[in-house]
């Protein structure tokens, strides 16, 4: 099993940054990928993000350029590094992993707001 616990969520005015943090405990060294997703309310949960135990990174069109995911396995921590926000970017944001055997866990979530 492992255990998720994101943090760095807030309120942020348009332009601004914010840096999320999400610490694994548990199981850490079944860990394959790490990411974050995001959530409106009555909205599908969309990918934001994604980073491999090797550090390939995937991101979504509309955060390409602003936001940065990283990760510190030594600290098996995963950071996500967001910058030019915008009124869209307001959501709870989601730690996500997976295992190498196909596990999928998820954190608690962290508010994100930007007001413009």
């Amino acid at each position: 099993q492992v255990q998720l616990v994101e943090s760095g969520g807030g309120l942020v005015q348009a332009e601004g940054s914010l840096r999320l943090s999400c610490t694994a405990s548990g199981t850490i060294g079944s860990i394959n990928i790490m990411g974050w997703y995001r959530q409106v309310p009555g909205q599908p949960r969309d990918m934001v993000a994604t980073i491999t135990r090797e550090g390939n990174t995937n991101y979504a069109e509309s955060v390409k350029g602003r936001f940065s995911i990283s990760r510190d396995n030594a600290k098996n921590t995963m950071y996500l590094q967001m910058a030019s926000l915008k009124p869209e970017d307001t959501a709870i944001y989601y730690c996500y992993a997976r295992s190498f055997r196909g596990g999928q866990y998820w954190g608690q979530g962290t508010q994100v707001t930007v007001s413009s």
